[in-house]
């Protein structure tokens, strides 16, 4: 079964063909798109020998509110995609245009999302309520959904694997998009995104955590809320933090050359991911293993060990020369530690390629 998985960003695409196996027969796209309809007809091209073998076009969407899980395109979860743009503007919006633009140009082709949301369909109603007033959950989809579910999902199941043992694992996303998830037995039991992909951690230029009612307040100062959404989506996070860059290349390097911005946004993030990994273990009831991935997490040392220092009293501590030496897959804690840490690659497109396989040969 040949699957397309497309990956769409605000300014970028990328997509992998998938064949019978769990790596992709071909890679493309471009990290710098100006016209994406103009990207998906060029991807088009480049794949048209192949088009005639593809079972189905996958997507790996963020935010439908209750439509959640692998399922297929259809009107209804188009809808839902529509429903929650605003609160996702990064991500529904680019997705919608490529999946209407594919309709129309592959229209025998079906179409697959695997929602983010649904690795976290497993939290108890405590976890995933939000004390809002009477009735708005069920008129408004205002509660608590999680996010990144497929990078979460694999490292649930890769640590299964690694540490059969390990009941009580913390999954750290982190990246240019960062959540830390707590799993029990290999299921979601909360995490330190909510409502949107805006809140938890400081992102690279999304605000994270932020109280309703500074919105507000900007609201009552004659601020635009459309503006102000749009300036907390892209111009805050790390780059608000900084004044410099949300890359974290950027930062270290600035860092080391004494910007003191710089030095500041990579404190204050490290003490963010701090905060939520010790409420995580709380709720959790303690941590066996902790794995790092994504961008941020897979590649500096420097943010392991600013995030890692004063967890002692969790039994997380790591190997400073491990954990320096760490490439790849990697164990960077010391012999015998209470709780183990690992450096984990994540692979999101084969959790998709995955569910969409499940979802078109499951019984009718």
């Amino acid at each position: 079964m040949t699957i397309l998985v497309v990956n769409v960003g605000s300014t970028s695409l990328k997509y992998a063909l998938y064949g019978d196996g769990d790596a992709p027969i071909e890679r493309g796209g471009a990290g710098r798109v100006t016209d994406l309809a103009a990207a998906l007809d060029e991807m088009i091209s480049q794949l048209r020998p192949q088009l005639a073998d593809v079972a189905a076009i996958a997507f790996k969407v963020v935010h439908g509110g209750d439509v959640t899980g692998c399922v297929l395109l259809d009107e209804r979860a188009l809808a839902a995609l529509r429903r929650f743009a605003a609160a996702a503007p990064a991500h529904n919006p680019p997705y919608l245009l490529a999946i209407e633009h594919l309709r129309h140009v592959l229209p025998d082709v079906p179409q697959v999302g695997s929602f983010e949301t649904g690795f976290h369909r497993t939290w108890s109603p405590e976890a995933r309520t939000l004390a809002v007033p009477a009735g708005w959950e069920e008129r408004y989809g205002l509660r608590r959904y999680g996010f990144h579910g497929a990078s979460h999902r694999f490292i649930a199941e890769r640590m299964a694997v690694l540490e059969p043992d390990a009941r009580r694992v913390l999954s750290c996303h982190l990246g240019g998009s960062s959540s830390i998830c707590a799993i029990r037995d290999g299921a979601s039991v909360d995490a330190s995104m909510g409502f949107s992909p805006q809140s938890g951690l400081p992102q690279a230029e999304r605000v994270g955590d932020l109280d309703a009612f500074a919105v507000a307040h900007l609201a009552a100062g004659g601020v635009d809320v459309q503006q102000a959404a749009g300036a907390l989506a892209s111009q805050a996070g790390l780059h608000g933090l900084s004044g410099l860059s949300g890359d974290l290349q950027d930062l270290e390097a600035a860092e080391a050359d004494g910007h003191e911005g710089a030095s500041f946004a990579l404190r204050a993030f490290a003490y963010a991911a701090r905060k939520a990994i010790g409420a995580l273990a709380a709720a959790l009831g303690g941590v066996d293993a902790v794995a790092f991935s994504g961008g941020m997490g897979e590649h500096s040392p420097g943010l392991r060990t600013r995030i890692c220092d004063g967890l002692g009293f969790l039994g997380i501590e790591l190997d400073a020369e491990r954990n320096a030496d760490a490439a790849g897959e990697a164990r960077i804690s010391p012999d015998g530690a209470p709780a183990t840490i690992w450096v984990l690659p994540t692979d999101e497109e084969r959790i998709v390629v995955r569910q969409t396989r499940e979802l078109l040969t499951a019984p009718s």
